[in-house]
């Protein structure tokens, strides 16, 4: 793969940020380095970085795909309150139980996104 700057940069800021930024707000925030940065850009390189595994995807249904840089096992919150994805330490073994738990099926992969409340807006509502 080829060499680009502005790669680099999307993945320097993605690896900077621990709030799952989507593709726009990387955009606009590099466009202060990078002023001539364009969307379609970032949505090019954030897929190749995913392709390559350097990013992970954080897809939620209705919303802008996510992008973060922590790879390692963990799963992921979306607030259906304050719209941001937090990082869900679920154990390993929990969650392989849980989803090897469905004999019928063939599990060749899995993801788990839990809605709901993050502890901030949870504390907000008492």
């Amino acid at each position: 793969m080829r060499y680009s700057h502005q790669r680099e940069l999307i993945l320097k800021e993605v690896l900077s940020r621990k709030d799952h930024p989507t593709a726009e707000q990387i955009c606009t925030s590099l466009r202060e380095v990078c002023p001539r940065l364009s969307l379609g850009t970032v949505y090019r390189d954030l897929n190749t970085l995913v392709e390559i595994g350097k990013v992970r995807r954080v897809s939620i249904p209705g919303e802008a795909d996510r992008f973060d840089a922590e790879l390692g096992v963990h799963q992921n919150l979306f607030c259906r309150k304050c719209r941001k994805v937090v990082s869900l330490p679920i154990s390993e073994d929990t969650l392989h139980n849980l989803v090897m738990s469905c004999p019928e099926v063939k599990v060749e992969n899995y993801y788990l996104t839990v809605f709901g409340l993050c502890s901030d807006c949870a504390r907000q509502e008492g």
